[in-house]
């Protein structure tokens, strides 16, 4: 596929982008500074991470949990000093993040403020080849089936994207949900909530270390681990065959049709859904992200279902919509769901 240069990438161009070239996105991400002489052995005892045996330029995913051990935040911490720690995560929780630090620091010589940086997400296999500007982070991120880099900075007076060269793929925000999704990403707000543990969807590898020492919430996660992670529910992938109809009523039904633009719409319209046991009896859990796959050639969703669902196994879809009551017959299987392209 030739690169393109458009800011309104056609999701499948995009999501082809993302899978053989490179795909770039603005996206809005809260970004905070933490530094000061206690910075290091402070995040060391309210991180998952070990973050005390970082060295300058490293960086690590990594969770903030309540002290009864649920999440509170997952973020992505970068050290950039010997007394200095940039934390990244999802739009909207950078307050979170503040006030949960701000809550146990007590005779700690540490700042916490937040940075107005920008944010590009670049996917693909040519990602490091498409940087050209010089922002202040260049994070590599590995997502399952999907490397790529984060880059983050001060706003460059070409905007953001001028990190990137232009002959990089614009990338269509649709399309980089299905890859997020394919790729099994939980988010804050949507498959992280009050109440999440870090084992139910799938974060323990990647975010904490079982010998760094004592930290806030440790104990939970710790004997979950100890027992195998035996949790009552698991983030799956759940996949909607194409040709499934998932539209708003009898006359404006869509198809979920790769050339049918309304597919989107429609899979936009399903997060929140029930799911259910295929027969129907046993409600297991809520559709959390959404997005049409221009590789899967359906609609792609993450649930987080109960552990009766072994996946692959057929499920129930159910919905509300236009005053009508909706269902659809899908597929809960493991993460991640990797693209036939």
């Amino acid at each position: 596929m030739s690169d393109i240069h458009d800011p309104k990438a056609p999701a499948a161009a995009s999501y082809e982008a993302l899978r053989s070239t490179a795909a770039a996105l603005v996206l809005a991400r809260d970004v905070l500074v933490v530094k000061g002489p206690d910075a290091a052995s402070y995040l060391q005892g309210q991180c998952s991470q070990d973050v005390e045996g970082m060295t300058v330029g490293a960086t690590v995913d990594a969770l903030l949990l309540s002290p009864q051990g649920k999440v509170e935040a997952f973020i992505r911490v970068t050290r950039t000093g010997a007394e200095e720690f940039v934390l990244d995560t999802d739009d909207g929780y950078g307050d979170v993040v503040d006030g949960r630090l701000k809550r146990f620091r007590l005779r700690v010589k540490v700042d916490i403020e937040p940075l107005p940086w920008s944010f590009v997400g670049v996917r693909g296999p040519e990602s490091t080849q498409r940087i050209v500007g010089r922002p202040e982070l260049t994070l590599p991120v590995a997502w399952p089936g999907l490397a790529g880099v984060d880059l983050l900075g001060p706003p460059p007076p070409g905007g953001a994207l001028s990190w990137v060269s232009d002959q990089t793929v614009r990338c269509d925000a649709a399309a980089w949900e299905a890859a997020r999704i394919e790729a099994g990403i939980p988010v804050n707000g949507r498959e992280i909530l009050d109440g999440t543990i870090a084992a139910e969807v799938g974060l323990v590898d990647r975010t904490v270390s079982f010998t760094k020492g004592c930290f806030t919430g440790q104990e939970l996660v710790a004997r979950l681990d100890s027992r195998g992670s035996n949790v009552a529910r698991r983030l799956c992938g759940v996949i909607f065959p194409a040709g499934v109809e998932v539209g708003v009523g009898s006359e404006d039904s869509v198809g979920v049709d790769e050339r049918d633009e309304g597919a989107r719409t429609a899979a936009a319209g399903l997060a929140g859904a029930s799911v259910f046991t295929a027969d129907g009896e046993h409600e297991v859990g809520h559709l959390t992200s959404v997005a049409w796959s221009p590789g899967l050639g359906g609609v792609v969703a993450l649930a987080t279902l109960h552990r009766r669902i072994t996946p692959p196994e057929p499920v129930s879809v159910h919905w509300s919509e236009g005053g009508a009551e909706h269902q659809a017959v899908a597929e809960a299987c493991p993460l991640p769901m990797i693209s036939r392209t």
